[in-house]
């Protein structure tokens, strides 16, 4: 009599730097594996190069400010994808971060935003700032300041996307839209590095993001009566 199938370790992957497609694309193949049950649940880590996405939100392609010859001359390529939320800015000092984790023990993907948002919230505190959620605001704040954006899907209960975190990021790419639909009355973009006054680890970040992450994440898929 065989018992039941040993569980699937989980792992944290560092894709480096990566176009947005073809992470996408990869992001699609692991989903399909984790569906599958052939690996467990994946946190991956990349850095894109610049690329403005669209997410489902209704009016993500109108908040997008730069026309397409200053987008040619800044090097940044505008992708539709199929995460929730507005239009977001992806480049290098940004750690992009795509957990593909089965929430079929618990199936609440509001609560899983939560998740996420607690994981960069205690990540930050580790870092020292002291960042927030914002009542009606997607992200990760200090203040008036958005340090980190959030936008997932799911497929089956596996979630993938994820959030982005502004590290050592170029603020400047941020003029070229109006990121996550937030007016300039509404906040501002910054970064780890503004915040700190100086560049940060880009590997220290990322090793403090995963020990939330994973610390996390089983008391987060915890059935719940």
């Amino acid at each position: 009599m065989t018992g039941p199938a040993p569980a699937l370790a989980p792992a944290t992957l560092d894709w480096g730097r990566t176009r947005y497609e073809a992470a996408w694309r990869a992001q699609d193949e692991l989903v399909a594996r984790r569906i599958a049950g052939e690996v467990g649940d994946t946190l991956v880590f990349t850095e894109h190069d610049p690329v403005y996405t669209l997410g489902l939100r209704g009016r993500a392609e109108q908040n997008l400010v730069w026309d397409p010859a200053r987008l040619a001359r800044e090097g940044i390529a505008v992708v539709k994808t199929n995460r929730g939320g507005d239009i977001t800015y992806h480049g290098p000092g940004q750690i992009v971060g795509y957990p593909v984790v089965s929430l079929a023990p618990r199936k609440d993907l509001h609560a899983y935003l939560r998740f996420l948002e607690q994981v960069l919230i205690n990540g930050l505190g580790s870092l020292g700032l002291a960042a927030a959620r914002r009542e009606g605001k997607t992200g990760i704040w200090l203040g008036p300041r958005k340090i980190a954006a959030i936008g997932v899907a799911v497929k089956r209960w596996v979630a993938y996307h994820g959030f982005a975190l502004n590290v050592n990021a170029d603020l400047a790419h941020f003029q070229g839209i109006v990121p996550c639909g937030i007016s300039a009355a509404d906040g501002t973009v910054t970064s780890l590095q503004a915040e700190l006054g100086r560049a940060a680890d880009l590997a220290e970040v990322k090793a403090v993001l995963a020990a939330e992450f994973w610390a996390l994440l089983p008391k987060f898929l915890e059935p719940r009566e």
